[in-house]
């Protein structure tokens, strides 16, 4: 349920998290499980269960995705050695908080192929 995600808890600043980006749309704020020096989680502000669960009305604001990770890793200063970004759809996926999220992880070398 919406009520209980834990990221529309932190998008509305009810759980407290180390946000390092915010605008009308997205958050972006440090995961408190790093798998990376730099694992950061962007998230739309409004609720979507994940990639399936995408509707058209929601999809207007999504064409900023891209910029917004740009603007933070170019922030971050990783822009340059190379970043990461994933994201996970489903359980067998590894989805483990249904709210659409993307992972920009950085600070290391990445081996392929992941997982």
């Amino acid at each position: 349920m919406i009520e209980e995600c834990i990221f529309c808890k932190i998008s509305k600043k009810e759980i407290k998290s180390e946000i390092i980006y915010e605008d009308e749309d997205f958050v972006v704020f440090k995961d408190i499980n790093p798998q990376a020096p730099i694992h950061l989680l962007l998230i739309p502000k409004i609720h979507i269960e994940n990639i399936s669960r995408i509707s058209l009305e929601s999809v207007k604001n999504f064409n900023r995705i891209f910029s917004v990770i740009k603007e933070v890793t170019e922030k971050l200063g990783v822009d340059k050695d190379g970043y990461r970004v994933v994201v996970n759809n489903g359980k067998n996926a590894g989805q483990e908080v249904n709210h659409l999220h993307f992972h920009i992880l950085a600070g290391r070398k990445f081996s392929w192929p992941p997982g």
